[in-house]
Order: C-alpha cells, then sequence, then structure tokens
C-alpha cells in the first residue's frame, strides 16, 4: 500500500492518482484515512484504524467526485472518532426513519405556498418554481427527505455540471426549503444536506460602455430612423436606465403617479429590495417631461395592450445596439456602466449602492476593482502635480538622464 508521504489528500492530488492495480494510498495527516483507486479509474475514500489491539474493519466513507475530499476528511475524522471510543463506525438509522416524514417534493411544496408564494417577488418566485419543477423534482421528489445525505446532493450538484450556475442554485433552493422545514420542526435540526457541498465557481459577467460607446449609442437613440420599428417609449426607457441607473423592471413598471418632477424624483413602492426613492438629473427629468402620455395608461413606458406597460424590452434593445455596433451589450449593462462612469466621477462605493438601491454592500462589492483604479487614476493625478512643483517640468526625463550619467 502506497503512502502520500509529501502531501496531504486534497482534490488535486487524489485526481492526478493512476495505477494499474487496485491500491490504497494513505493520508500523511490524518492516520487512517486513505483513498482507494481503482485500475479504471474509480476512487473511494476509506477509513481504517486500530480499536482496542485490533484491526477496524475497512470503512467506505465516499466517492470522489460525489464527496469532496475535504468532506471525506471530515467524515473520516468521525468514524476514527467512533471507533477509538468503541463504538460503530457508522451509527445504524433504523431503516423505518429512511422510509418515514415527509418527501422532498411535499417540503418543496409546502415551501413554495408558505413562504415563496407569500413573501417572494413574482420573478423571484419563477425562479424558484422552475428549479423545483425542473431539477428537484424529477430527481429527488418522492425520496424521502431523511434519506437525503450530503452525497446525494452532490451528485444532483454534479449531475447539473453542464450548466454551472443553475447547479448552484438548485443547491440553494433545496437548502432554502430545508431550513424552512427544520423552522417548523419536520426536519431535525443541523442536518442540512447542502451546507458543505462545494459550489461551482461563478464569474459575473462584466461588460461596461466606454465614453466613445456612450456617444455612439446616444447618437443612434435620436436618429430618426432610429424610431422605425422601435417605439418612442422603448427609446425613453433607454434612455432612462442610462440616465437613472435603475433595473430593467423598475423602468417598465413605473407608473405616472411614481414620478415628482418637481422634486425631482422617481418614488418606487416596490422595487426589488423594498421601497426606495430614485433621484432624477434635469435630463432624465426632461426625457420624463418630454413623453407622451397614453390616455387610461398609468405606465410611463406604455405598451401596445391598453392599459398595460411595455413588457417585452429587450427586442427594440436588439435592434438598437445592433445599430450602434454594440451587439454584445446586454440592457443590464446599461446599469453596470452607470455604476462605472460614477466611481470615474470619484463616487464611493456606499454612495454608489445608495444610488443603486443595493441592499447588501457586497453586491456594489463588485465594484471594487473598478473603485481601485479610479483611486490609483487620482493618486497619479495628484502626485504628478506635486511632482511638477517640487521636482520641475520635465523631471522624469531630467531624473533618467541623471541616473545613468557618471558622476563628475
Amino acid at each position: 500500500m502506497a503512502k502520500l508521504t509529501r502531501t496531504t489528500i486534497s482534490k488535486r492530488t487524489v485526481e492526478a492518482l493512476a495505477v494499474k492495480k487496485d491500491t490504497v494510498f494513505w493520508d500523511s495527516e490524518l492516520s487512517g484515512f486513505g483513498v482507494r483507486v481503482y485500475p479504471s479509474g474509480s476512487k473511494v475514500y476509506v477509513v481504517q484504524t486500530r480499536a482496542g489491539g485490533r484491526a477496524a474493519k475497512r470503512v467506505t466513507v465516499g466517492r470522489h467526485g460525489i464527496v469532496t475530499a475535504e468532506e471525506a476528511r471530515r467524515r473520516a475524522a468521525l468514524v476514527i472518532a467512533r471507533i477509538k471510543a468503541g463504538e460503530d463506525p457508522v451509527p445504524a438509522t433504523p431503516a423505518r426513519a429512511l422510509v418515514a416524514g415527509p418527501t422532498v417534493g411535499e417540503l418543496a411544496r409546502q415551501w413554495l405556498d408558505e413562504h415563496v408564494a407569500v413573501r417572494c417577488k413574482p420573478k423571484t418566485a419563477a425562479l424558484y418554481n422552475l428549479v423545483v419543477d425542473r431539477h428537484l423534482l424529477p430527481k429527488l421528489g418522492r425520496v424521502p427527505a431523511a434519506a437525503v445525505d450530503h452525497a446525494t446532493v452532490t451528485e444532483l450538484h454534479q449531475a447539473l455540471r453542464a450548466t454551472p450556475t443553475m447547479a448552484n442554485r438548485t443547491v440553494d433552493v433545496l437548502s432554502r426549503i430545508w431550513n424552512a422545514a427544520e423552522d417548523r420542526e419536520l426536519l431535525p435540526e443541523a442536518g442540512n444536506p447542502c451546507r458543505l457541498v462545494v459550489k461551482n465557481r461563478e464569474r459575473p459577467r462584466e461588460r461596461f460602455l466606454s465614453e466613445a460607446e456612450f456617444r455612439r449609442l446616444g447618437r443612434t437613440l435620436a436618429e430618426p430612423e432610429t424610431c422605425r420599428g422601435v417605439s418612442v417609449h422603448a427609446v425613453a426607457a433607454i434612455r432612462l436606465l442610462l440616465l437613472t441607473g435603475c433595473r430593467k423592471n423598475e423602468i417598465l413598471t413605473l407608473r405616472w403617479a411614481d414620478v415628482d418632477l418637481e422634486a425631482g424624483e422617481l418614488k418606487l413602492a416596490d422595487s426589488k429590495t423594498g421601497a426606495r426613492v430614485v433621484p432624477l438629473s434635469p435630463e432624465a427629468a426632461g426625457v420624463l417631461a418630454g413623453l407622451p402620455r397614453v390616455a387610461g395608461n398609468p405606465h410611463v413606458i406604455a405598451g401596445k395592450v391598453k392599459g398595460a406597460h411595455l413588457q417585452n424590452l429587450d427586442e427594440p434593445w436588439k435592434l438598437i445596439r445592433g445599430r450602434a455596433g454594440l451587439e454584445d451589450v446586454r440592457l443590464h449593462d446599461c446599469r453596470h456602466s452607470f455604476a462605472s462612469r460614477a466611481l470615474a466621477l470619484g463616487e464611493s462605493l456606499p454612495m454608489i449602492g445608495r444610488l443603486l438601491g443595493h441592499a447588501r454592500v457586497e453586491t456594489t462589492a463588485r465594484y471594487a476593482h473598478l473603485a481601485r483604479d479610479s483611486v490609483r487614476r487620482s493618486a497619479e493625478c495628484i502626485s504628478g502635480s506635486i511632482a511638477d512643483d517640487i521636482l520641475g517640468h520635465g523631471w522624469r526625463g531630467a531624473g533618467d538622464e541623471a541616473a545613468v550619467a557618471p558622476a563628475s
């Protein structure tokens, strides 16, 4: 049997192991913890330790790829502790406990009816229903919740690896369902099997309009031919997104009753993060003041259906961005670009968070790297200005020559 003498068992080391015959590699730190590697490439984590002078039975604690190395190590430590205490390596679970109690599907439906339908906004509720119906119910709907463990959830997460973000959302939703069931005492506390699942890395897409792109988009929105196939309300909606940093739905559902041009404010009673007030610049107020009102329609961005707001802004946007040569820019990038320009002008992250209506500072923190760029540019500008005063104009060139010139 082989021993990993220079490193501990980890995801990287285990994935690098390959054998021609069945081999167990033992961890160099946790005695008794190992990984069994088969010629087929299959790998399982195992535990074997002594108690009372006798060799203990080898116990499998999980399969690599379903259970992470970190989780296997945690399980191994618990098994070793039980063996040292003279207990069974794995506590027996009555078969009845695994088949009794609510199923995952029953808990999911209860959560959707009692929590999501009552407390969540329509868009969020639609996402949760989609995850439950498309991913949780087909795989775990009929499974008793008591029979679901960490390996079960990890296997579900791995099965969705083709869509990494959706895989993470599915585990998040299942975790919420579990927490709600624990709160109602339908499941024992601290048994959430989703807690230690290693999530996929998500790379948020960042696209910010440059000054030249802002100007190009502005010219396109002002061209008369832009309105061919695009309503004046759709053009106004895009301008408002650019000038306010609002979310798309906040502008589309905006009512004239929410607009206070005298105070220069939009009073949003039900934004994504709750009620908030959006300050209007003179330019944004001008867009609203020049927008024709549709009789009988309370919405600012009127749609084709009588009394309703515009439902689909994506199609007009695709047409406009194509004419502006900005095919890779999404509507939501208008909001990102608002934040980017604010940082370039020296606004702080807390202020930008207030302008964008962020409920958590972590949401605004995604722009922190832009803030560092802005601070660096400001530092260079200030330092350069002071350097001209204390070192004289052209000091960089003089300094370079001094550095290479021989001493006189």
